[in-house]
């Protein structure tokens, strides 16, 4: 996936946050954009915003970093 490929999905998932978040608290949101991201990103869109965020995850704000690590944390997840 090319740089550009990942700042775009860098750009979604934090805008997937801010739109979930509005008025609610990160521990309410977060679930909220991993449920998301579990239901319509591909497999390998999911592998690479994990990816970036154990890397580095500079770029993805509050809520988008809780969501991925949510994500990395079910059991099974990498499995199907």
């Amino acid at each position: 996936m090319s740089a550009t490929e990942l700042d775009h999905l860098i750009k979604m998932i934090n805008q997937i946050a801010d739109n979930i978040a509005i008025g609610d608290s990160e521990t309410l949101t977060a679930p909220k954009v991993a449920d998301h991201v579990r239901r319509f990103w591909a497999r390998p869109m999911k592998e690479k915003i994990i990816n970036y965020a154990s890397s580095d995850g500079e770029q993805l704000n509050a809520v988008a970093k809780i969501a991925v690590s949510q994500l990395v944390s079910e059991p099974g997840f990498f499995e199907t």
